[in-house]
This record gives C-alpha cells, sequence and structure tokens, in this order.
C-alpha cells in the first residue's frame, strides 16, 4: 500500500511552511513519505529544509498587504479573484497528482483546494474563527464552510484553558470534524549561555516586513545591547553581516535558528500564531509588534497583553524604551504535551 502524503503549506509568511516542519519529520518517523508542496518563499524554505523529499510547485494565492494597515482587508478583497483561480488551480492539480503519486493522504495547512475526495485529507487551522472587523461573521462561515470539505481539521492548539489561540481556534458550537493536537513547534528548548540580549525576527508578506525592518533598523541605533536580526527572506544563500552590536541574517534554519533562540534573552516579533507556539515551546520572554490591519495578530497580541503574558506596540508607535515593559510580564503559559503523531495519522493507514 501507498505511504505517500502530500503537504501543503500555505506561502504566507513563513509561519505556515514552519510548523508543517515538525509535521513532517513525524511521518517520516512513521514510515509514510512526504511529498511537499508550496510556491515562493514557502517552497524554497521546504526544499532548504528536506533537500531529499519531492517538492512540487502550486499557483500562488498572490497575498498582499497593504501599506496601510485600515486598507489591509480591501486589498485581499481586490485580489480575491487571484486567489480564487489559484485554489481551483491547484484542485486540478491535486486531483493529477493522487495519480501520478498514489498519495494515501492529503495535509493542507490552509490551502483551501488542497484535498481530493478519493484519499483522507485534512485541514491544518489555529482559526476556526476568521477575524475581519464588521465581516467576521461571513468571513467565518466561509472558512468553516471550505474546512467542512475535509475529512478532519487538525487545530495546533489544546482544547481546553489555558491555550493560546483562544476565540480563533474554539467554537462553542460545531459540526466541523475538530482534533485539537496540541502546540506544534519545530523547535526544542536548551539551556545554552545567553549571548543575544535581543533576537529580532521579521516574516510576513510585503510590504509590512520591510515597512517593519526599516523602522527597526533605526530605532536599534539607540540599542547598545548585543543583538541579533533575522530578516525573513529565505534567499538562495544565507548572508550573514556585523554592523556595531548587530549581527544580521537574511534568514536561519532551524537547526540555526533553535539555537539562536534559546541564546537570547528576549524576542521582538510579529504576534504570528507560530511564533506564539515557538515563543511558548521555548519560554522565552516576548515584545509583539501586530503586522498592521491584520485582524488576526492584533487580537492575539491584546490578548496576550490583557492577561499579563507578553507586551505589545503598533507599529507607527513603537520604541525601543517599550523592551523595559517586557520584564513585568509573565511570558506565555507552559505546555508539556507531546503530540501523538500515531493516533493522528491512522487517518491514512486505509482502516
Amino acid at each position: 500500500m501507498s505511504k505517500n502524503i502530500l503537504v501543503a503549506p500555505l506561502n504566507w509568511g513563513l509561519g505556515h511552511t514552519t510548523r508543517c516542519i515538525p509535521i513532517i519529520k513525524a511521518l517520516e518517523e512513521n514510515g509514510f513519505t512526504p511529498i511537499l508542496a508550496s510556491d515562493g518563499s514557502a517552497l524554497a524554505l521546504l526544499k532548504k529544509e528536506f533537500p531529499h523529499l519531492t517538492a512540487l510547485e502550486l499557483p500562488s494565492y498572490q497575498i498582499e498587504y497593504a501599506k496601510k494597515g485600515e486598507n489591509f482587508k480591501w486589498k485581499l478583497i481586490k485580489n480575491s479573484p487571484k486567489t480564487i483561480n489559484a485554489i481551483l488551480e491547484e484542485k486540478k492539480m491535486v486531483k493529477k497528482w493522487v495519480k501520478e503519486y498514489d498519495l494515501c493522504g492529503i495535509i493542507s495547512d490552509n490551502r483551501l483546494g488542497v484535498r481530493n475526495k478519493k484519499v483522507p485529507s485534512v485541514f491544518i487551522t489555529h482559526q476556526l474563527t476568521v477575524l475581519s472587523g464588521k465581516t467576521t461573521w461571513i468571513s467565518s462561515k466561509l472558512h468553516q464552510f471550505f474546512i467542512a470539505k475535509f475529512n478532519e481539521c487538525w487545530v495546533p492548539d489544546t482544547k481546553d484553558f489555558p491555550n493560546l489561540s483562544g476565540k480563533l481556534g474554539h467554537l462553542s458550537e460545531t459540526n466541523l470534524n475538530i482534533k485539537y493536537i496540541g502546540i506544534l513547534s519545530r523547535l526544542q528548548k536548551k539551556e545554552l549561555p545567553i549571548q543575544y540580549q535581543l533576537m529580532v525576527i521579521l516574516s510576513g508578506p510585503e510590504p509590512q516586513r520591510t515597512l517593519l525592518e526599516e523602522k527597526l533598523i533605526n530605532e536599534l541605533e539607540q540599542y547598545n545591547e548585543k543583538v541579533v536580526f533575522i530578516k525573513g527572506k529565505v534567499e538562495a544563500e544565507q548572508k550573514m553581516e556585523q554592523k556595531g552590536n548587530i549581527t544580521f541574517y537574511n534568514f536561519m534554519q532551524t537547526e540555526q535558528l533553535e539555537k539562536t533562540f534559546n541564546e537570547s534573552e528576549m524576542v521582538l516579533c510579529r504576534s504570528g500564531y507560530t511564533t506564539v507556539m515557538d515563543l511558548a515551546k521555548l519560554e522565552k520572554k516576548a515584545f509583539f509588534i501586530p503586522t498592521p490591519g491584520q485582524f488576526e495578530q492584533e487580537y492575539l497580541a491584546k490578548k496576550y497583553k490583557r492577561e499579563g503574558l507578553i507586551p505589545t506596540a503598533r507599529q507607527d508607535k513603537f520604541k525601543m524604551d517599550d523592551l523595559n515593559e517586557v520584564i513585568v510580564y509573565k511570558g506565555l503559559p507552559k505546555f508539556t504535551s507531546d503530540v501523538n503523531w500515531k493516533n493522528l495519522f491512522l487517518l491514512f493507514e486505509g482502516e
């Protein structure tokens, strides 16, 4: 019997991709052969992490951020015809791949068209509720409509309190086949000597990634402690540059990133959900600057601040002095439960 599983993360920032890394490793450990699929930076990162695996290209959803946060939703709506075309196109491609690669299962991280009726298909998301301001009700119902077409929905969080996703990943009532699989992170906590007072790690689509990079480089001129600054730009070659007290990298792969996280006293980053899971796993204190106009990141940043866990500031208001607040916040709760991969993968065993 075939043991080939298609794993396809959405190319929106790098979070969807990096949280698929432990899934891909677990599939291999349990005797499956992952076949990777995505586009852009996400596909480039998968190829770097798993050069021995087959990697296929899917059409781009062409997600772009607006320069002004308040225009973010309208930019997405304007781009929606391109996104819908990509979803329809990837559905056709997956139908072809089911036969060509003799797939026994599909795992899609937020790619709505990556499923097929002939093989068990899983959707991974922490957003059962999709926040979009006044249109939250309709965006959530639409998302749940697509999720219902999959055999199972895996939510990378705990079912009960404490949890990380709050109302995003928890519904009061639902007919969806949801499994809470626990916190997903490719990183492990290690006791290493502190090398950097501050780690800056960026991600997310343009132009907001660059806008934050420029702002932080400007702000860091007044900061005298040692800093490691990871730009989140996946390129053909890794580049490292030393400027005074700051060490710049364009990107890092898992092993080096894990070491650097563990060597850093605190982290300055977006409040993307995958980053949140990494911080929880590593028990690191942080400061969040949510992407302007991205309701999900803004909700999570406010939630953790309200709970006294992690401080936050708007991108246009942030000053380096704000980092002094980190010390009075508790940090994210510790989660110890491991994902039961054997149980989850029974879906693909054809029993």
